[in-house]
């Protein structure tokens, strides 16, 4: 699926596209052909995954306690936005770069993907 040249790439911007994405990625890419660049961006996006998931629980118990809240905790999700489309960015120029942070925590989590 992936040629010789591609050094990862591909599996770390699929990985980026939500959950199905990042399964295709890791499965289909990454796990026949793994390089540094996949793995680097697979761990970071699930961790950012992860993180976001939870922030949405949190909003949600907020919300049904203090409903005035629930607006101003809902821009905190653009963090999550700004995070996504950092990672995107950097898994597209090939780079090892780590999102603000939790980029860093991943590779340390996720040392095994």
């Amino acid at each position: 699926m992936t040629t010789q040249n591609d050094n990862g790439k591909t599996a770390a911007i699929v990985g980026y596209i939500t959950l199905i994405g990042w399964l295709i990625s890791y499965f289909a890419i990454h796990s026949p052909n793994k390089t540094s660049l996949g793995s680097y961006h697979l761990r970071q996006t699930l961790l950012l995954m992860i993180c976001a998931v939870v922030y949405q629980i949190v909003i949600m118990i907020v919300t049904v306690a203090m409903p005035f809240l629930g607006i101003f905790l809902s821009i905190g999700s653009l963090v999550f936005l700004v995070f996504w489309i950092l990672g995107l960015i950097s898994a597209i120029n090939g780079e090892e770069k780590p999102i603000p942070l939790i980029g860093e925590k991943a590779q340390e989590l996720f040392k095994n993907l």
